[in-house]
């Protein structure tokens, strides 16, 4: 192996140097930008950033629209209405949401109108059904009859109970937006309100940063599916499950690839086979300095390193395939690739997204109970609960289950990992603490 290969296996002149977690991740981002924006239809662009400003076309609503099932109006025709003494309209019309005809109303006129019609020429407010006979010389209703139960309720008299001020349950045209106005900012995560959004200003595609595509693959000869029995020495594969669906909250389509044996030639075959749908590879176990490491077997083109953190002191970066693709190789305990995924993994997807927040938040957090030891000259990152701060005190936060980098049911409890300082030993009780917000 060349001397160049040696270095990129971690085993060549610097395989001893201890990189910082900053370090590391700072050489990471250096390797990957935002990925090219391309259009896309309005739901297959859910969860991307918008990368233009969207301006608002025409007034949103284009039209005066009633926000009721009632009756348009003229003002002066109610303005003395009471329920013993009703104002007695005669009705001139149906307006259904999407009519295109419309009825005058004139002095001493309605028109029976539904929610989102539009309000015809002479209505000056909508009373509502419910302070109307609604056509049945009787009593106040609670609603209209079906048309097709009723279909002469749009002629005939209404008996009015309330008066309505001029635009009362009228909805006017721009009162939403006017044309030029700044509808939705480039840089905008698109969510379902967002996408509501552009759909109710006619916009059919949208310029967007794509969501990265994450491939991610568990390395293990005793790996088992769940579902399936596991024999001797064998466990189930969590990680590829974990690491996927950490993926997809980050933002990214992730797809899960099923565990790869402890094979050199099977693993780059699998890692080759999947780069035509990747952005991003993602592979946990393997990566440590044990016989059966096979990524850092089959994958020469990563660098191979250790980090002055716990859990997750081995890592691997590098570009791979035509495309140089990254690749981020994660130790294989569970505790220590969900660590990793979130200090690294989630920071390059979404960079890739081009969002502006690529990093968890992190908060102050007092913590009751202290940690009492810490290894020097290591970064650790211990499991915990975080409460936010009230009216009562500060916020807190309490570790969860022990250091161990195998124990994931403690992690499935956590909602946030506390920072312990490479020169901090130990935290005494009630000191405060950096806190990796997960959630």
């Amino acid at each position: 192996m060349s001397s160049t290969a040696e270095r990129a296996a971690g085993r060549g002149p610097d395989q001893d140097r201890v990189w910082t977690v900053a370090e590391h991740l700072d050489d990471i981002l250096g390797h990957v930008h935002p990925l090219e924006p391309i259009e896309l239809q309005l739901l297959e662009a859910q969860g991307c950033v918008l990368v233009e400003d969207v301006t608002v076309p025409g007034a949103l609503p284009p039209f005066d629209n009633s926000s009721m099932d009632g009756y348009a109006v003229r003002t002066a025709d109610v303005a003395a209405a009471t329920e013993d003494h009703p104002a007695v309209l005669t009705v001139v019309g149906d307006i259904a949401a999407g009519s295109g005809d419309l009825p005058a109303v004139g002095p001493g006129e309605a028109a029976r109108i539904m929610t989102g019609a539009p309000v015809p020429p002479g209505g000056q407010a909508v009373v509502p059904v419910e302070w109307t006979d609604g056509g049945l010389d009787s009593g106040p209703v609670t609603h209209m009859p079906a048309r097709g139960s009723d279909p002469h309720g749009g002629s005939g008299r209404v008996r009015v109970f309330r008066p309505v001020r001029e635009g009362q349950h009228v909805r006017t045209r721009g009162s939403d937006a006017d044309a030029g106005e700044l509808a939705l900012r480039a840089g905008t995560v698109l969510g379902a309100s967002q996408l509501g959004l552009l759909a109710a200003l006619g916009r059919a595609t949208v310029m967007v940063r794509p969501r990265p595509r994450v491939v991610v693959l568990s390395t293990g000869s005793e790996l088992v599916q769940p579902g399936e029995e596991v024999g001797p020495g064998r466990i189930h594969d969590s990680n590829s499950f974990q690491l996927t669906a950490a993926a997809r909250e980050a933002g990214a389509i992730a797809y899960r690839v099923g565990a790869v044996a402890d094979e050199a030639a099977t693993l780059r075959a699998a890692v080759e086979d999947q780069l035509v749908r990747a952005d991003i590879v993602v592979t946990s176990g393997g990566v440590s300095v044990g016989a059966y490491d096979v990524v850092k077997e089959a994958m020469h083109e990563v660098h191979f390193r250790k980090l002055a953190m716990q859990p997750g002191k081995p890592q691997g970066f590098g570009r791979v395939g035509p495309e140089n693709t990254p690749l981020m190789a994660l130790p294989g305990n569970p505790v220590s690739s969900y660590v990793s995924f979130e200090l690294f993994v989630r920071p390059v997807i979404r960079t890739m997204l081009g969002s502006s927040d690529v990093h968890r938040p992190i908060a102050q957090a007092v913590c009751p109970e202290g940690v009492a030891s810490s290894p020097k000259d290591r970064r650790q990152f211990l499991r915990g609960w975080y409460e936010p701060a009230t009216l009562d005190g500060p916020a807190t936060v309490s570790p969860v289950g022990g250091a161990g980098s195998h124990l994931i049911k403690a992690m499935a409890h956590a909602n946030a990992l506390i920072v312990v300082p490479e020169d901090v030993t130990q935290v005494a009780p009630g000191a405060e603490v950096d806190v990796v917000l997960l959630a």
